[in-house]
């Protein structure tokens, strides 16, 4: 075997992909160097070929001793596919603490179990084993719902930004008023202090926690005790306050949200005094408890933040290590502060409880829907506490493919595998499990992630990355495991470039996956011409039924802008078009046009009917015909919002994640004005209408 081929096998079998497929037709073979280095981010020395065979023969040796995989992941009611030597004795603990012999076929109690083995000559070994429903039950009926970014959705009682509050009210509005089954929302997750803030949801501090920048200050209940002389001093930052929320308002300010926490530290830091009833005082005790040593760290490093700027890589040598002495003698010193942030966590996840209660007493069948985003930030709370986890030089991305030719790097760090394995999958499970505490659905922002990742070594370009392979069926089980305890839906977003299988996969495991409108086109069937058939649009019943169906995503142009043209207008003006404004104008009109004639040929379009507020409504009349279990309208879109959330391939030259939901001619509208909204009404009345109206099995 040559050296090429022994580091080919050693890849493989550490799940790293020597060579990947832009597309069907084209095989890329992987650079040997980032081979190499996403082996040593694994631990495994392939440098030379002497070390590649030494790695492999280690690698052969532990299989050889290996009794039982670390782990064992089963759906309830099938079998294990244990290979074990005749007359092995398997034992299962529950984790009700019942023991009982097992055969790897008979059905257990859906949960997390201890697993042992003992062989006939005496060797023992012992295991997690998971038992994970075999398929999440979905939404229990079909529903529609609304998408939104909270910050965008200002209230008149908002400090410069939508919280928590908003959130409740909102998700009480649209299940009483509209008739809603959920509302989904961005990731509310605790983001990288500092001066700008990054401001993108999906690029966090931690995703083990809520950003307590999204707290409503006045509904903790502490606020209603504040001395005389705090009192006065709360209502003044209320007002400094308002002004911040006029401007977003009323005079085309962006969302601040670095002088909203400004704000509201102040706030807290008058409520943090006031003494806890004793009942509170019981219940902090107990979500200190239940959260243990993740919240620990996470206060711990917000409190090293304070002192030493955010990026944990930049601070002295003894305070990089979660577990080192100077960082306890740090935390027995600020104790104070450290409980400051704990506090904090508490109260965040208190007012998410109250939004969920609000979504279902309003009637949701399914309420708060929760982003999960894909990775952490590298300087952040969850890349210092979970080092071991996490891949060390590592960032997750794209290859390189039709729409985008140089391939992405997201600059998140990505699970290690291994490490995953060897914990048991402890912090995976404890992320789902706070993110799913207060929801009623989960969205997986990159499903596909839990199958394989893209790794780009440091300071390599994107198309120099590999594919790592991720244990599916024990990701897809601990996921199915903690949603099914939560009573939650799971909606993976599986849009762009899906290996084979994944898609099928999910399915049969009941996790949506996520259909857009604009890109719901036959292309298997233009494939099939040889490339040369057109992909046409869709029709209702060719739509997958396992989805989440939306027009348009927070990543994309909004229906309004899309119909008029004006999303290629702005790409233009920010130099980001790959062909020339007339070719791609033309190209977006005709893309349009097949829509809007499918439209027509459904009798949801009226001929000569073309004004925009009539197509809106068409294309989600369309949405309501598929057999989507369930159907999302994007909040801005009952408005006639031009503006988009998020402009994929800007930073600075689009205000990204910072504008308020606006009307047709860019006015920023308040919740209680889009409650008012004629409008956003008749949008939600003809989704409903249609949904109720058609008969899906």
């Amino acid at each position: 075997m040559t050296d090429a081929a022994e580091r080919d096998r050693l890849a493989v079998l550490h799940g790293v992909a020597p060579t990947y497929r832009p597309s069907a037709d084209r095989e890329v073979r992987v650079p040997d160097e980032t081979v190499i280095e996403v082996l040593a981010a694994l631990g495994v020395n392939a440098s030379t070929p002497a070390a590649v065979r030494d790695a492999l023969a280690e690698h052969e040796r532990r299989a050889g001793q290996r009794l039982l995989p670390r782990n064992v992941v089963v759906r309830a009611g099938r079998a294990a596919g244990l290979v074990l030597p005749d007359g092995t004795d398997l034992r299962v603990e529950t984790e009700e603490g019942v023991e009982t012999g097992w055969d790897g076929q008979a059905p257990l109690p859906v949960g997390r179990h201890a697993l042992r083995a003992r062989t006939p000559d005496g060797r023992t070994a012992s295991a997690q084993l998971v038992v994970a429903p075999d398929r999440l039950p979905g939404p229990p009926e079909r529903v529609y719902g609304f998408m939104a970014q909270l910050y965008s959705v200002l209230s008149a009682r908002s400090w410069g930004m939508g919280d928590l509050g908003d959130l409740a009210d909102l998700a009480a509005w649209t299940g009483r008023a509209l008739h809603a089954g959920f509302l989904q929302v961005n990731p509310l997750h605790v983001a990288v202090p500092g001066r700008p803030t990054d401001p993108s949801p999906y690029r966090p501090s931690s995703r083990r926690f809520p950003d307590p920048v999204y707290l409503r200050v006045e509904e903790i209940p502490e606020y209603a005790h504040l001395d005389a002389e705090d009192r006065e001093r709360a209502a003044d930052l209320l007002r400094r306050a308002a002004v911040l929320r006029d401007s977003v308002l009323f005079k085309d300010a962006l969302i601040d949200r670095d002088a909203v926490w400004e704000l509201k530290r102040e706030a807290l830091a008058l409520v943090r005094k006031v003494p806890l009833s004793p009942g509170r005082r019981a219940a902090y005790g107990d979500f200190l408890a239940e959260q243990g040593q993740a919240l620990d760290d996470h206060a711990t490093w917000s409190m090293l933040a304070e002192l030493h700027g955010p990026d944990w890589r930049s601070w002295p040598a003894g305070l990089r290590d979660p577990r080192s002495g100077q960082v306890a003698r740090q935390r027995g010193q600020r104790l104070d502060q450290v409980d400051f942030h704990c506090w904090l966590a508490w109260l965040t996840d208190s007012q998410l409880a109250a939004a969920q209660r609000a979504a279902r007493d309003a009637g949701m069948a399914v309420g708060v829907v929760h982003d999960l985003a894909v990775g952490v930030h590298p300087s952040g709370s969850d890349a210092w506490a979970l080092q071991d986890a996490l891949a060390r030089g590592m960032s997750v991305g794209a290859p390189p493919d039709a729409f985008n030719a140089r391939g992405q790097d997201w600059g998140l760090p990505p699970w290690r595998p291994d490490a995953l394995a060897a914990t048991g999958y402890a912090p995976y499970r404890d992320l789902l499990r706070g993110v799913l505490r207060h929801a009623g659905g989960l969205r997986i922002d990159h499903v596909m992630g839990l199958f394989r990742l893209w790794w780009v070594p440091e300071g390599r370009p994107p198309t120099e990355g590999a594919y790592v392979r991720y244990d599916a069926g024990a990701m897809l089980g601990i996921l199915a495991l903690e949603a099914h305890r939560a009573g939650a839906v799971v909606i993976g977003e599986d849009l762009g470039t899906v290996e084979p299988g994944v898609r099928e996969e999910l399915a049969d495991r009941g996790i949506l996956g996520t259909s857009v409108l604009w890109f719901e086109r036959d292309w298997d069937g233009a494939a099939a011409a040889g490339g040369h058939g057109h992909a046409r649009p869709l029709p209702p019943a060719e739509w997958r039924a396992d989805v989440l169906a939306t027009v348009t995503t927070h990543d994309l142009p909004t229906t309004a802008a899309r119909l008029t043209g004006e999303h290629v207008g702005l790409r233009h003006r920010l130099g980001l078009l790959t062909r020339s404004l007339e070719e791609e104008q033309s190209a977006d009109a005709v893309d349009v046009a097949e829509w809007l004639a499918l439209l027509g040929r459904l009798g949801l379009l009226p001929e000569g009917t073309r004004d925009e507020e009539s197509v809106v409504k068409a294309v989600h009349r369309f949405l309501a015909r598929t057999p989507a279990r369930m159907v999302g309208v994007w909040l801005p879109d009952g408005v006639g919002d031009r503006r988009p959330q998020n402009l994929p391939g800007t930073w600075d030259e689009y205000p990204n994640w910072r504008l308020p939901i606006a009307d047709a001619e860019g006015r920023p509208l308040t919740l209680e004005q889009l409650a008012a909204s004629p409008r956003l009404h008749a949008l939600a009345h003809e989704v409903r209408t249609a949904m109720e109206a058609t008969d899906v099995p």
